[in-house]
């Protein structure tokens, strides 16, 4: 059995093949990310899995595409868990930046890939490796364009009374906004990217008020002015994205690479299709 696996902050999609790449099973986990988790989590997010639990001594390969994976140290922290967990199986773990790329780029062709979810990032690959121009320092300093770039956003201009009165009135009946809350989650709870990117749900949902049309043609242009302009070859080759932001927002971002003349390539949701048939080739 081969187990191929999208890991995000806030989920992972997980697929089961056979010896013939025929798909066995789905599933999915909480996210994975050995930046924000400690072992013990992980392990319980592991073992709450009916199906990976039932079929945890199957498994002779996993393929693992994680956030929060581009160190060495965070790719042996996961390695170890993994062997644990799954005894008789090889893993290989790379960071999700490659899961974009084996999604949306054929091997040997040239591309700039993006990440557009719960945070964000941007590659180019040379048709063999990755190249990274911009080393990600997380959700705190970075992260532009994505969900919790916007959640964070929203909560700072409702609480500096910058969003329009009728806006803020319908934020604040659809979340709690409480700052005891709020701080709780940022400063106590796991995850608080994930809790951030909760709140983007709210500017998707109200993207045709002018005052999110606003944020959000303003949070993309930070992202391609930040990240895809680092390139030399940024307006020459095509431009790909995967995350919800990215597919949420399919319209409000091909009109901004048309502002600024780039070419764009796919718009995946998830990338965890695109690496099924990626793998297929290889089994």
């Amino acid at each position: 059995m081969v187990l191929i696996v999208d890991s995000g902050a806030t989920k992972s999609d997980w697929i089961a093949l056979d010896e013939k790449g025929e798909q066995l099973f789905v599933t999915q986990t909480l996210g994975l990310s050995p930046e924000v988790l400690t072992k013990e989590v992980i392990e319980d997010r592991l073992a709450n899995n009916f199906e990976l639990s039932k079929n945890k001594e199957q498994v002779r390969q996993l393929y693992f595409y994680g956030a929060g994976c581009g160190t060495d140290r965070m790719k042996n922290f996961l390695k170890a868990i993994f062997k644990d967990f799954f005894p008789n199986a090889k893993a290989e773990v790379r960071e999700d930046t490659y899961a974009a790329i084996y999604s949306t780029t054929k091997i040997g062709r040239q591309g700039i890939v993006c990440i557009l979810g719960t945070g964000s990032n941007c590659s180019y690959y040379d048709g063999h490796q990755l190249i990274q121009k911009v080393t990600s320092l997380g959700y705190i300093l970075m992260d532009d364009g994505s969900g919790n770039f916007f959640g964070r956003k929203l909560i700072r201009d409702y609480y500096f009374h910058k969003m329009p009165q009728d806006l803020g009135m319908k934020f604040a009946k659809e979340y709690d906004l409480d700052a005891d809350v709020i701080k709780d989650h940022l400063y106590k709870q796991p995850n608080p990217n994930t809790y951030l990117a909760t709140f983007a749900r709210f500017i998707i949902e109200n993207k045709e008020h002018p005052y999110c049309k606003g944020v959000i043609e303003k949070g993309l242009q930070q992202f391609v002015n930040n990240y895809i302009m680092q390139y030399e070859l940024a307006t020459k080759v095509p431009v790909s994205f995967v995350g919800s932001i990215a597919h949420f927002l399919r319209d409000e971002l091909t009109a901004c690479m048309e502002r600024n003349d780039l070419i764009l390539g796919v718009i995946r949701r998830r990338p965890i299709e695109g690496l099924v048939e990626f793998h297929r080739e290889t089994i």
